[in-house]
């Protein structure tokens, strides 16, 4: 797969060890992308969000949601 003066210098300089190639940043995914963890919290927030416009108050928003107060002001303030 590599070119056999590539692979030979790599023999040389890392001789039996692994080595990782990352993949160039562009075809990377974003943290969540691909497990879908990304979009559930950002549904998760819009819904807490409504909640809070709807008159819910933080504190009932912390026993709801299992989360810190901090976390729900944060949530409630960031814009969209």
């Amino acid at each position: 797969m590599l070119p056999p003066s590539l692979f030979e210098e790599l023999q040389k300089r890392i001789p039996g060890e692994l080595i990782y190639i990352p993949k160039p940043p562009k075809q990377r995914a974003g943290w969540g992308e691909v497990s879908g963890t990304r979009k559930l919290l950002a549904e998760r927030n819009e819904e807490i969000r409504r909640f809070y416009l709807d008159g819910w108050s933080v504190s009932e928003l912390e026993r709801k949601y299992h989360l810190s107060e901090d976390s729900i002001r944060r949530i409630v303030v960031k814009p969209k």
